[in-house]
């Protein structure tokens, strides 16, 4: 048989006996944009030629009455017989029913998947960390209170920096400790470990750190990105929380007593700086934190009606009676010129007070008084409202705590049913300091007799 022309045309039609002489005589028929050609031995593979020339082996078969088409490879790249056993493994998956694509598809996903899992294996507690603050909330609310997301970078800071107060550099805190671990390493034996080095530091603060990366972990294990990698009861683990510092025996319990209250007003109503006066007094006259009274703005003081509001711990600010006491005492604060706030401190950064402790170590030096801290002011507010007479729910209300009870929950005072008992325990504190205060008129003098020098507004 006389061996075809090598400029001789291909019959596409009819199922030919691939060479590779062939498949180098195969051109595109100008009217088309690609072509086929079928192999006579191997059903299914065919020969696609496109318009610009390019060649490439190609399976074809039906499945399902539907056309299934796959590229095989480049003809230079792929032998013929090779390109023949591709196709007879295809042939034998159609034939098995299975959808070559839609196994190459899964099998793509699988690899996304794998890469997927091994990047995030790779994430570390510090990177999670810095999302954490960016977008964590608490849990049910939109957001954190500022003083918490200061405890959560305090918490986390590497340290090295000058102290504020004292000389030397600051200390790493507790959770610094994990941020250079994968966050998929992160299990209760190794929370263990961590905790017990932290708590040799300071065991309060190394407690309250696993209850903060607690948090942490919960909120992890809600991201996609962290999805399987994270087990948010680590810190649960009952081996982690049986080896937390309890509280037992240091919970402190420091408060004024009504008998020192003379010498407590004597000494605060005599300090040189009259706003850290006033807002120590304040802190014993509200119950209120020390930040959610620091924060106060003269915006928030409504003295027509009687009533101040404040940022809340709990919710996000409650409003309070203003008593007369305490109302004297804030109308008669200067006003700084371009600063909201009542317990202005131009020098500090904030623009208000943001560490009265010196102030109060003076008072309690002045008054030969045991140590009280900052938030013993709070609690003595509670016990003196308790000597006042005043319902517990009603002072509960004041100082912005959760309702104790169920019967609490439901019935809420209003500003004005509060204000009698505000007044009441103010009234008990200032008689119990020997202050002299006409509530009528408003007029105070000092403990020992002296009138009050009260600044004067500054406009």
């Amino acid at each position: 048989m006389a061996r075809a022309r090598r400029d001789a045309p291909i019959d596409l039609d009819d199922a030919q006996d691939l060479t590779a002489g062939l498949i180098e005589r195969l051109i595109c028929p100008p009217e088309k944009d690609q072509a086929f050609l079928r192999d006579a031995k191997s059903p299914g593979l065919r020969v696609r030629v496109t318009s610009s020339g390019a060649k490439s082996f190609v399976f074809e078969a039906k499945l399902r009455r539907a056309t299934i088409r796959r590229t095989i490879g480049d003809v230079r790249a792929w032998t013929i017989e090779k390109a023949r056993t591709e196709a007879n493994r295809l042939r034998v998956m159609i034939d098995a029913g299975t959808d070559p694509r839609e196994l190459d598809r899964e099998n793509e996903q699988a690899r996304a998947r794998k890469v997927a899992q091994d990047k995030a294996e790779a994430v570390l507690v510090a990177d999670a960390w810095a999302e954490y603050l960016l977008r964590g909330t608490p849990k049910k609310k939109e957001a954190w209170k500022p003083r918490y997301i200061a405890d959560l970078r305090k918490m986390s800071a590497v340290g090295g920096e000058p102290k504020k107060r004292g000389a030397g550099v600051t200390l790493p805190g507790p959770i610094a400790a994990l941020l250079s671990t994968r966050l998929k390493d992160i299990n209760p034996k190794s929370l263990r470990a961590w905790h017990q080095r932290q708590a040799a530091r300071g065991p309060v603060q190394a407690a309250r750190a696993v209850q903060m990366f607690s948090g942490f972990l919960r909120w992890c294990s809600t991201q996609d990105e962290y999805d399987g990698i994270v087990d948010p009861l680590a810190a649960r683990d009952a081996k982690v929380q049986d080896a937390l510092h309890s509280g037992t025996g240091s919970r402190r319990t420091d408060a004024i007593e009504e008998a020192q209250l003379p010498a407590w007003f004597a000494g605060v109503t005599g300090l040189r700086n009259t706003t850290a006066g006033a807002y120590l007094q304040g802190l014993l006259l509200t119950g209120a934190r020390r930040e959610e009274l620091a924060a106060l703005k003269w915006a928030d003081i409504d003295f027509r009606w009687g009533r101040l509001t404040i940022a809340d711990k709990v919710g996000d600010t409650r409003t309070l009676p203003l008593a007369p006491y305490l109302r004297q005492l804030l109308s008669g604060l200067p006003r700084v010129e371009g600063n909201p706030h009542v317990f202005a401190a131009p020098i500090a950064k904030s623009g208000r007070i943001a560490d009265p402790r010196s102030a109060h170590a003076e008072v309690l030096k002045q008054g030969e008084m045991p140590h009280v801290t900052i938030h013993g002011l709070r609690r003595t507010f509670a016990l003196m409202g308790e000597a006042a007479g005043c319902p517990a729910g009603a002072i509960a209300q004041i100082m912005g705590h959760r309702p104790g009870s169920m019967s609490e929950k439901y019935k809420p005072r209003t500003i004005d049913q509060l204000r009698p008992y505000m007044a009441q325990v103010e009234r008990f504190v200032i008689e119990r300091a020997k202050i002299s205060f006409d509530f009528e008129e408003g007029s105070a003098a000092s403990p020992v007799g002296k009138v009050i020098a009260l600044p004067m507004k500054v406009a």
